[in-house]
C-alpha cells in the first residue's frame, strides 16, 4: 500500500516550514510521509531553531532544506502554505492536493537581539505545534485527503483523458484514461512539459500557453484534434479545456479533457454517405477510394508522389494527407517550383545567410526550415534544377541542409510530398530528372483521376462553387439549368477542376437572371453540338432500373441512358445521389 504525504511550504525563509515539519513527523502515523520546502530558497536549518525544536523534544538538525521546484514530480496528498505566496509564487503540485493557506509571520530579522529572536522562534513554534496538533488529532488531515482521494478516484473513473499542468506547462494531474490513451503512465510525465512529453503536441496551433503567449484572460476553449496511440492507431479527438484558480482568483493552470470520438466521426462520414473530405469534393468511387487512401496514410510519415492533371486538385489532396497526419499541428508549406525563379530556387528552399550573394541583405529562413516538423509540399517538383536536384536528393537522405552561404548543416524534420502534371519516371528516362530523387520522392505513389473519368461529381462541383460565390463574395445565389448541366456533361474539361470552377464565375457573370442557361456558359461549352442537349419532360428513375441498365450496357453511363431514354446528365446526377451504384 502507498503512504500518504503532505508538504508544508512558505515564502521567503523557509523556518516555518521546517518548524512544521518537526511537529507533523512526530505526530503523523506511519503511513504518512512529511516534506518541508521553501517557495524561493533552501536556506540551511538555523541553529537557533534547532535549539528552540529541542526544547519541545523534537530533533530536526538532519532536516535537508529543498525548494518546491525540486518537488515538482512528487505526488503529494495534502499541501499547506504557512505563509502568503505571491501569485508568482504560486505551485501547482503532482496529485492535484488541497491547499490550505496558514498565515504565520515570519519569525526571523536580522537585527533582532538573540534573547529576542529566540523569543520570537518559541511563539512561532508554538502557534505551529497547535496548528498541526489540531490538523492531525481533530481530524483535519483525513477529511481533506478523504475528499482529495475521491476527486482522483471521479477523475480517473472518466474514459476521457485528463489532464491538468501549471502555467509553465507543467503536468501536475495525468488521469488512468490519460494513460489508456497515450501509453504513458503517470510517473513518466508528472513534472515534465507537456509539450517535450507529446510530439507532437496535442494543442497544436490551439495552444494558450507557448510561444510566450500566456492568455491572461483565458476563459476555457474547444477544439478537435488528431492524435497517434502508442500502437499507431490515429484518434480524433475532441479537447475542453478549463481554466484553474487559486484562493485569490488567480490562474494557476489549465485541465483538459480529451474524448476519443474517432467511431462518431467515421459514423458521421457514413450516415452522410461521404461527399467530400478535407476540402476535397467528390463521391465517385474513385474519390472514395482516393479519401481512403489518404486516411491508411496517416500512421505514417513517407514521402507522398501525387501525379494528376493540371487543375485537379493536387495541393487539396497533400494539404490532407497533412492534416491528417501526425504533424497536423505544425505548418504545411506550398512551394511552386515551376513558379520560382531560376536563379532564386536554392535560396528559397534551404535559406541563405547575410551577404551570400548581391542582395542578400540579411539572413533568411528557406521554406524546409519554415516546415519544420511539419509539411513541405513541392508543387511541380519536375520543374527542378538539376543542381538543386542533388541538395534536395542530399536533404532527404540526411535530413539536414546547408544554407546558401553557409557551410554549417542545420537538421531540419519535415515531411516531402511532391506532385507534378508529368510522368516523372518519363522526365527520368529522358534525364530531366534524377533517378535516385525519383525513388526518394515516390515511395507512396497517388494518381488522381481527371474531372472527365469522375463526371458523376460534376453536379456537387458545381453546387459548392455556387454555394462559395453566395459565402465569400456576396453573390445573388444562383442555380444550374438542366440543359447546362447536360452541356458540362458532355464537356471534356481538360483544365479540369480549376476550368469548372473558372466556368461558375464566368456563367454567373454574364448571367441576367438566377438560373445558369446553357448561352451564359463559357463558348468552349456552347461548341458543344445542340442535338446532344435532351428535349421534353424527363423520366423518372428508380434503383433497379438503373441497375439494370447499366448491367446492360455494360457500366457505360452514355449507353445506359439511351436505353432509358434520359439525358446523359439526367443518368449523371442520378449516380451522384446515388452513390451506392458503383459502376465499373
Amino acid at each position: 500500500m502507498s503512504k500518504e504525504s503532505i508538504i508544508f511550504f512558505s515564502s521567503g525563509n523557509s523556518v516555518r516550514s521546517q518548524m512544521a515539519e518537526g511537529f507533523a513527523r512526530n505526530l503523523a502515523g506511519e503511513g504518512i510521509e512529511v516534506f518541508s520546502a521553501g517557495c524561493d530558497s533552501a536556506d540551511p536549518v538555523h541553529p537557533f531553531v534547532i535549539d528552540v525544536m529541542q526544547e519541545f523534544g523534537i530533533d530536526i538538525s538532519s532536516q535537508s532544506p529543498t525548494l518546491m521546484s525540486e518537488l515538482a514530480e512528487n505526488h503529494f496528498d495534502l499541501s499547506i502554505s504557512l505563509s502568503s505566496c505571491t501569485q508568482s509564487d504560486d505551485r501547482t503540485l503532482a496529485g492535484t492536493p488541497a491547499i490550505i493557506e496558514w498565515d504565520i509571520d515570519h519569525p526571523l530579522t536580522e537585527t533582532a537581539r538573540e534573547a529576542d529572536l529566540k523569543k520570537s522562534l518559541r511563539q512561532c513554534a508554538e502557534k505551529i505545534k497547535t496548528m498541526v496538533s489540531d490538523l492531525f488529532k481533530q481530524g483535519y488531515y483525513d477529511a481533506f485527503v478523504t475528499q482529495q482521494n475521491n476527486l482522483n478516484s471521479v477523475l480517473n473513473s472518466f474514459s476521457d483523458a485528463v489532464i491538468a499542468h501549471d502555467l509553465q506547462r507543467r503536468i501536475f494531474f495525468f488521469s488512468e484514461g490519460a494513460s489508456q490513451m497515450t501509453g504513458l503512465k503517470p510517473s513518466q510525465v508528472i513534472g515534465k512539459d507537456c509539450n517535450s512529453v507529446f510530439k507532437p503536441r496535442f494543442c497544436g496551433e490551439n495552444c494558450s500557453f507557448c510561444f510566450d503567449r500566456l492568455e491572461p484572460d483565458f476563459q476555457g476553449k474547444n477544439y478537435a484534434t488528431v492524435f497517434h496511440g502508442p500502437e499507431g492507431n490515429r484518434m480524433e479527438l475532441d479537447a475542453n479545456l478549463i481554466p484553474l484558480k487559486n484562493t485569490r482568483g488567480a490562474m494557476t493552470g489549465v485541465m483538459v479533457s480529451m474524448r476519443d470520438v474517432s467511431d462518431l466521426k467515421m459514423l458521421e462520414r457514413e450516415l452522410k454517405q461521404q461527399k467530400s473530405f478535407r476540402g476535397i469534393i467528390g463521391s465517385d468511387p474513385k474519390m472514395i477510394q482516393l479519401f481512403q487512401q489518404i486516411k491508411d496514410l496517416a500512421a505514417y510519415d513517407y514521402p507522398v508522389h501525387i501525379h494528376g492533371e493540371t487543375g485537379v486538385g493536387k495541393e487539396l489532396v497533400a494539404k490532407a494527407i497533412h492534416e491528417e497526419s501526425i504533424r497536423s499541428n505544425a505548418l504545411f508549406v506550398p512551394i511552386n517550383c515551376g513558379a520560382l525563379p531560376e536563379g532564386l530556387v536554392e535560396s528559397e528552399l534551404f535559406g541563405h545567410v547575410k551577404g551570400s550573394f548581391s542582395g542578400a541583405i540579411r539572413n533568411k529562413k528557406g521554406r524546409f526550415e519554415m516546415a519544420d516538423k511539419g509539411t513541405a509540399f513541392l508543387d511541380e517538383v519536375a520543374d527542378l534544377p538539376k543542381s538543386v536536384q542533388v541538395k534536395l536528393l542530399r536533404f532527404l537522405q540526411e535530413g539536414t541542409l546547408e544554407k546558401v552561404g553557409s557551410e554549417s548543416p542545420i537538421s531540419v524534420d519535415v515531411r516531402v510530398i511532391s506532385a507534378t502534371n508529368k510522368d516523372l519516371k518519363e522526365e527520368t528516362k529522358r534525364g530531366n530528372f534524377r533517378e535516385d530523387l525519383y525513388y526518394r520522392l515516390n515511395v507512396i505513389p497517388i494518381k488522381l483521376p481527371p474531372l472527365k473519368d469522375r463526371k458523376n461529381d460534376i453536379l456537387p462541383l458545381c453546387d459548392h462553387f455556387l454555394k462559395q460565390a453566395v459565402h465569400f463574395e456576396n453573390r445573388t445565389p444562383h442555380t444550374i439549368s438542366h440543359k447546362s448541366l447536360s452541356a458540362m456533361m458532355d464537356y471534356h474539361w481538360p483544365g479540369n477542376i480549376r476550368e469548372l470552377e473558372n466556368a461558375i464565375r464566368f456563367s454567373m457573370v454574364k448571367s441576367r437572371g438566377q438560373i445558369i442557361q446553357p448561352q451564359d456558359l463559357p463558348l468552349e461549352l456552347q461548341k458543344i453540338p445542340k442535338n446532344e442537349f435532351q428535349k421534353g419532360p424527363e423520366k423518372k428513375l428508380d434503383l433497379k432500373s438503373v441497375e439494370k441498365a447499366l448491367e446492360k450496357a455494360g457500366g457505360n453511363k452514355a449507353k445506359a441512358a439511351r436505353l432509358l431514354g434520359v439525358g446523359r446528365a439526367t443518368i449523371y446526377r442520378f449516380l451522384g445521389q446515388h452513390p451506392e451504384i458503383l459502376v465499373e
